[in-house]
């Protein structure tokens, strides 16, 4: 039955990733959360296992998304380069703070961090532009706040690293594609520091490798990457903003019993 879950809840990630802009990850890390604990694994790895896979499914999604907008000219190699920079960094921080944290606390801290997503979707809410231009000065440290807390998250740091740069006075598609390139390194840096942190945890699942459960990670990808080219499709033929606001209103549902 798992094998079978594990490529519709891919395919159900890429979809609305594609539809509303969003990282897969946002829906990857609540259904590994709920599979795994059907599948009878150990309660007190569940998060730490749902987060790390997440994001070794993200770095080969997010490869293939990085390697589009690369074709289309829409990656600001010198921002990307300085978040990069930055991104690397924090999400060495990222690491070591979830091998501290308790599973509890993770969630927790994913639960609020899907109902301020939500708020921002359903209300539409977009950073202004900066008034200076972006410098590295600043990119470094957004870049290891973004690394940091995307890792602590299990998301490819898209739905945090466009806001930031429309802010800097990037075009949407630019934002987009940036995010998309600074996305693979949050995921690689993630993956190996999941890898590291849990290489030492007792009761781990078979096939997994520290907090990567990987016949996840390969059902994910199977369907994920066609769910996100339907989904860009999808986005110009249904009614957006209906759309939005009712995927808002299951994203606070799912943060506030993730909190309970």
């Amino acid at each position: 039955m798992f094998w079978l879950i594990y490529p519709l809840t891919g395919a159900l990630a890429g979809l609305l990733a594609g539809l509303f802009g969003l990282g897969g990850g946002l829906v990857m890390v609540p259904a590994l959360l709920w599979i795994f604990d059907l599948q009878g694994f150990a309660p007190a790895h569940l998060m730490h296992l749902a987060v790390g896979t997440s994001l070794a499914a993200i770095v080969f999604t997010g490869t293939a998304s990085a390697q589009a907008h690369l074709r289309r000219g829409a990656v600001d190699m010198r921002l990307a380069g300085w978040l990069t920079l930055g991104i690397l960094l924090g999400a060495a921080l990222g690491s070591v703070l979830a091998g501290r944290l308790e599973g509890e606390t993770l969630r927790a801290l994913f639960g609020g961090f899907l109902i301020l997503v939500a708020t921002k979707l359903a209300l539409e809410l977009r950073p202004g532009t900066a008034v200076t231009a972006p410098r590295p000065l600043l990119l470094l440290p957004a870049g290891g706040g973004i690394g940091a807390l995307s890792v602590l998250l299990g998301i490819g740091g898209g739905t945090l690293t466009v806001p930031l740069l429309l802010w800097l006075g990037a075009a949407m598609t630019t934002a987009v594609g940036t995010a998309a390139a600074c996305g693979v390194p949050i995921a690689l840096a993630g993956t190996l520091g999941f890898v590291l942190i849990g290489r030492d945890a007792a009761g781990l699942p078979p096939a997994s490798l520290g907090y990567v459960y990987w016949p996840a990670v390969l059902g994910l990808v199977l369907l994920s990457i066609p769910g996100a080219r339907l989904g860009a499709v999808l986005a110009h033929r249904l009614p957006a903003r209906r759309l939005r606001r009712l995927f808002a209103l299951v994203l606070i549902l799912v943060g506030v019993h993730m909190l309970s």
